[in-house]
């Protein structure tokens, strides 16, 4: 009973010194994520960084709307708590992409003991290609998709959006102040964009197309891990194309500009992903022949070299 006892506290003991490690890294990765969120709303030139942020990622739609003639393009809030919720989105998206750099060394030093040399050179590669390949999907979606979206979402409008920008109590209006056109008969169908919504729109073009980048990367990996092939993935190409066009109708606007580019740009990654599959394999041929454990297709000539098959002749 004793010695039971003892087994088990010392199978424990790995155990609680593993969750301790698990529970520094974490602790460090959420105060990382504090300080990059933190970040966010430091004041620069009288705005908080994440306001900053934010003007960035609407560009496109500002763009959009001053190509179609509106003079002074406005978003609008219409609860209080709407604008202070926008910011706090924004800071937790970039907070975590500042904090990344931690949070990815703290994941790296608590794998990393486990794994061999092998492991350890096949992971880190991917953890750096990752984020790298997020950042080309996302600059992709922000500085091409979004604007062909909204020119798209946009277009729909016979004129252009006109916002109201007058202050109340005016007697007097400037002569370049925007007013709503006077009209004698129907409806002034007007573009009035919220904050929020337009926010969204952006940040699934960036995430949608961020992940499809992903591609290269994970097929890769499962590439060296064995699980996918060349051949394999090439004698899948008509599927892979018709579950791609359907990705591309799904994550993209009814637009046939901007689902062809899509595709272009998915299809490209799936061509470039079975050229990295087919080097990794060339990679493994030549590693296991110069450990001599490489054998032909012939199951015949394999069995003459392998010990097993020797020792069960020898028996017989």
């Amino acid at each position: 009973m004793s010695q039971t006892q003892d087994d088990l506290e010392d199978s424990a003991a790995p155990l609680i010194e593993h969750l301790a490690e698990l529970r520094t890294r974490l602790i460090r990765s959420i105060l990382a994520l504090f300080v990059g969120i933190c970040i966010m709303f430091i004041p620069i030139q009288g705005d908080f960084l994440a306001e900053h942020v934010l003007r960035f990622l609407l560009g496109p739609i500002e763009a959009t709307l001053r190509a179609m003639g509106d003079p002074s393009p406005t978003l609008q809030y219409t609860s209080p708590q709407e604008y202070l919720f926008v910011l706090f989105r924004i800071s937790m998206v970039f907070g975590f992409a500042l904090a990344f750099p931690v949070i990815a060394t703290q994941l790296w030093r608590f794998v990393a003991p486990g794994l061999y040399k092998s492991e350890k050179g096949a992971f880190l590669p991917f953890l750096i290609a990752s984020p790298v390949m997020f950042l080309l999907g996302a600059a992709f979606a922000h500085f091409v998709v979004t604007p062909l979206a909204m020119t798209f979402f946009l277009g729909f409008t016979d004129a252009p959006s006109i916002f109201v920008n007058m202050m109340s109590g005016a007697v007097d209006t400037p002569a370049t102040t925007v007013v709503v056109p006077e009209t004698t008969s129907g409806l002034q169908i007007t573009f009035f964009g919220k904050v929020n919504e337009s926010l969204q729109t952006s940040l699934i073009f960036i995430m949608a197309f961020g992940l499809c980048f992903q591609l290269p990367v994970l097929l890769t990996l499962m590439g060296k891990s064995g699980l996918v092939s060349a051949d394999g993935l090439g004698s899948v190409r008509k599927y892979a194309m018709v579950a791609i066009l359907v990705l591309a109708a799904v994550v993209t606007p009814p637009d046939v500009v901007t689902q062809m580019i899509l595709f272009c740009v998915v299809y490209g990654l799936y061509e470039v992903s079975i050229l990295l599959v087919r080097r990794v394999e060339k990679k493994r041929e030549k590693d296991l022949r110069a450990q001599g454990l490489w054998f032909e297709d012939d199951p015949a000539e394999a069995s003459k070299d392998d010990p097993m098959f020797k020792e069960f002749d020898e028996d017989k």
